[in-house]
């Protein structure tokens, strides 16, 4: 016998749990999947040590999935978005720029979270919604639809039956590949390892973007550690750079990390484990098709520049919301589908296309590249019109 409900969701990420708070906030029957149980303490082996920007339109729709008043207490908030160009003879700044929020807006530019703990929030939520089934240790294996519905194979061989599936499962997508959608894939060679550090100098909420050459080192503001100001750090490198890394001795490693920081907010103290992610730029042909929507990783992947990748997700999610909620009789048909492609496909694509670009530019080695990219980043911040505007277009405003 088949389960039946309004919308599958494979995948349990943070992009999959916030989904299936949304959908099952708004009262739809939600079943979500995942093949690994989620990692809800931050000590624990295989924890996710990443952290995420939420950017402001991220908590509107954290409002509507009952999540925001549970996480508010643990954000650390993004005032200022600071830009270090060290690209010359010494791993010095050369070039600084801020961009403040206060230009644009009376609140952040967005707010920290240790994805750790917005799992263990979402899964609080879950569990208060009769309207939400989640399964850990389940994945999708098939997918048959049509034009009246989906149903699905799970790993355990039972089946479920559908209005909508979401797949929300990751640059690989089992659901994705089942539909027959391609992708294209851009690989540049890097890594990216993620830590959280302790420092002496406070980061008063600024997030610190460092470039120099090989990708950006990225301190983003977490609450304060035993006392002491604390931020998470997305280094970016050559691969072969990045592997040696997470091999050194932890006093050498300090040090070496501390030089690539500039000593911006002085010697840096690790305070987790390391662990790195492979870089690339992915996105999906399509985002739809038959009764089946692509979100999160699973439609677009790309570097880690400018907190896009996970707000461009949750972007996904409000955007299917609201086409579900306008046509709840339709949920999951042709037309829905086809508006979601539509509105989303072409914001993608120039969002992508953007970061890839930009990444590019913070892998420069040479000189005259370096200096190029300092030149860029004064002219851009010295015109106040555009300095607004690439603000308001991070945000997803523009």
């Amino acid at each position: 016998m088949s389960d039946t409900c309004d919308i599958l969701i494979s995948g349990g990420g943070i992009a999959g749990l916030t989904a299936a708070a949304a959908f099952g906030t708004a009262g739809f029957k939600v079943i979500c999947v995942d093949p690994t149980p989620p990692i809800i303490d931050g000590t624990a082996e295989g924890a996710d040590l990443r952290s995420t920007a939420m950017l402001q339109p991220a908590r509107i729709l954290l409002e509507r999935a009952g999540l925001w008043d549970n996480l508010a207490p643990h954000a650390a908030p993004l005032q200022v978005m600071r830009i270090i160009d060290a690209g010359g003879a010494e791993s010095e700044p050369r070039v600084t720029r801020e961009f403040d929020a206060a230009d644009i807006s009376d609140q952040p530019f967005g707010w920290n979270f240790p994805n750790w703990l917005l799992r263990r929030e979402m899964m609080t939520r879950l569990e208060a919604l009769d309207t939400v089934d989640f399964r850990a240790g389940i994945g999708t294996k098939r997918l048959f639809t049509r034009v009246g519905g989906a149903k699905v194979t799970l790993s355990d061989e039972s089946t479920v039956q559908s209005k909508l599936v979401i797949a929300a499962d990751g640059r690989n997508s089992p659901m994705r590949t089942a539909a027959g959608i391609s992708v294209r894939t851009q690989r540049y060679g890097q890594k990216a390892l993620v830590f959280v550090v302790t420092h002496p100098t406070p980061h008063e909420n600024v997030s610190t973007e460092i470039h120099r050459t090989g990708g950006p080192f990225t301190l983003v503001p977490l609450p304060d550690r035993d006392g002491l100001p604390c931020s998470a750090v997305v280094w970016m490198d050559d691969g072969r750079l990045i592997q040696e890394r997470l091999e050194m001795d932890v006093a050498h490693f300090e040090d070496e990390a501390s030089v690539r920081s500039t000593h911006h907010f002085g010697p840096l103290t690790l305070v987790s484990p390391r662990q790195a992610w492979p870089i690339v730029t992915q996105y999906a042909n399509r985002l739809n098709a038959e009764r089946l929507a692509l979100i999160a990783e699973a439609a677009h992947v790309m570097p880690p520049i400018g907190a896009q990748g996970l707000n461009m997700s949750l972007t996904d999610i409000a955007t299917l919301l609201d086409l579900a909620q306008e046509r709840r009789e339709g949920l999951g048909d042709a037309k829905m589908l086809e508006a979601y492609h539509t509105e989303r496909y072409g914001d993608i694509t120039l969002r992508v296309r953007g970061i890839d670009l930009l990444n590019r530019a913070s892998q420069a080695g040479s000189t005259v590249a370096r200096d190029a990219r300092a030149a860029g980043l004064s002219a851009l911040y010295s015109a106040a019109p555009v300095r607004k505007m690439l603000m308001q277009m991070g945000l997803g405003m523009r």
